[in-house]
């Protein structure tokens, strides 16, 4: 039986950055990646973009990885000449009522150590974005966008240049956990088993499922999945913004905002649409068209000159929700020994967004719990 040092389950982009992290202190690890490519599930289906770490509660894992992981992916991307854009986001009021929770917004980003936003009257807002219509909107400078699939291109080379390898077309099939290491049973091409001292559940959507195929690891430590698909859809035409847009948070969420690509193409979105996946395991990507036709009087409130039938469809993501509909949001979880009692094992659940911005200090705080430095 093959040992190595450490076993990555998932090659997204955290995945990548947890092994990147375990490699560069020296453990020798192994990414297992069930598809055949890197970041073919959340990772590459989302809004690309940098977050500033506005709304997460104070404390939480959220608010603290994403400002810690913000500043260092911007700090990485330009190590690594990764494609970027610092383009700045305005979260408006579209009316009065909205104001103190636009204040609130503020507040919610100086307790998590983000206090370069600036408010803005609406004279000062349209002066920025001559199309938008708002009573009030706050500027988030730190906000950007960035090219997701060379971010993660970037840190399989690191991995890689590090000693490490990710074997693709390997589904782990089940772990047996032990006190003196875990044997990580292996499907498909690279069928086999492969001893480790440290193991990382990153599976992402599917973290929750594997976690009960880990002998070893009591039930109660695993989260039932839940699966929050968000829609997408594009703009016919280029779109008369600059910066991101996205309406004062709301109790249902973030609402339909809008980003863009660094090509400067527009797309609104996500919706919140609850699903389940099929027979086999599969979930259904598929765009509705009908779906956009909710989207029009919300963008409208914002950017009252969006034209009729404008909207078309984009591209869905799927956010790996551990809690269920209708029920508060839950921050990250990062289950370690501390909290299960299996040395060398993390399981990773509900990594949704933040995710990305969150990646590089993700990856460092899971190497802190297994492999200190």
């Amino acid at each position: 039986m093959d040992r190595v040092d450490a076993v990555v389950i998932g090659a997204g982009v955290v995945g990548l950055a947890v092994a990147r992290a375990l490699a560069l202190r020296g453990l020798e690890t192994v990414v297992l990646e069930a598809e055949t490519a890197i970041g073919t599930g959340t990772s590459s289906r989302n809004s690309e973009v940098i977050h500033a770490g506005l709304y997460y509660p104070q404390g939480s894992w959220k608010a603290r990885l994403c400002v810690q992981g913000r500043q260092m992916l911007y700090r990485y991307a330009e190590e690594r000449g990764i494609a970027y854009r610092r383009c700045g986001k305005l979260v408006v009021a579209t009316s009065k009522a909205q104001l103190p929770a636009l204040r609130q917004v503020i507040e919610a980003a100086g307790r998590n150590g983000v206090t370069d936003l600036q408010w803005l009257e609406a004279d000062a807002a349209h002066a920025l974005e001559p199309a938008l219509s708002c009573v009030a909107a706050v500027l988030s400078p730190s906000t950007g966008i960035i090219d997701s699939h060379d971010y993660m291109l970037a840190l399989q080379g690191d991995l890689e240049a590090a000693g490490g390898m990710i074997a693709f077309a390997s589904p782990v099939e089940r772990v047996r956990c032990g006190a003196d290491g875990h044997v990580v049973e292996v499907g498909g091409e690279g069928a086999g088993e492969l001893q480790a001292r440290v193991v990382v559940n990153a599976a992402g959507l599917w973290a929750p499922a594997l976690a009960g195929r880990l002998d070893g690891l009591a039930a109660p430590h695993v989260p039932r999945a839940y699966f929050a698909k968000g829609n997408y859809y594009a703009l016919a035409g280029r779109a008369p913004f600059s910066r991101l847009i996205y309406p004062v948070p709301e109790a249902a969420g973030l609402g339909v905002h809008l980003t863009l690509d660094l090509g400067g193409q527009a797309r609104f979105g996500p919706d919140v649409e609850w699903i389940e996946p099929d027979a086999q395991g599969r979930l259904d990507y598929r765009v509705d068209p009908r779906r956009a036709e909710r989207f029009y009087a919300e963008i409208r409130r914002y950017w009252p000159a969006l034209p009729d039938e404008a909207l078309q469809p984009a591209y869905s993501g799927v956010r790996p929700k551990i809690q269920a509909p209708g029920e508060p949001a839950r921050d990250f979880v990062l289950q370690g020994p501390a909290e299960h009692g299996v040395a060398g094992l993390v399981n990773l659940f509900g990594i949704e967004s933040p995710g990305l911005t969150a990646a590089l200090a993700l990856g460092e705080a899971v190497a802190g719990m297994v492999a200190p430095a």
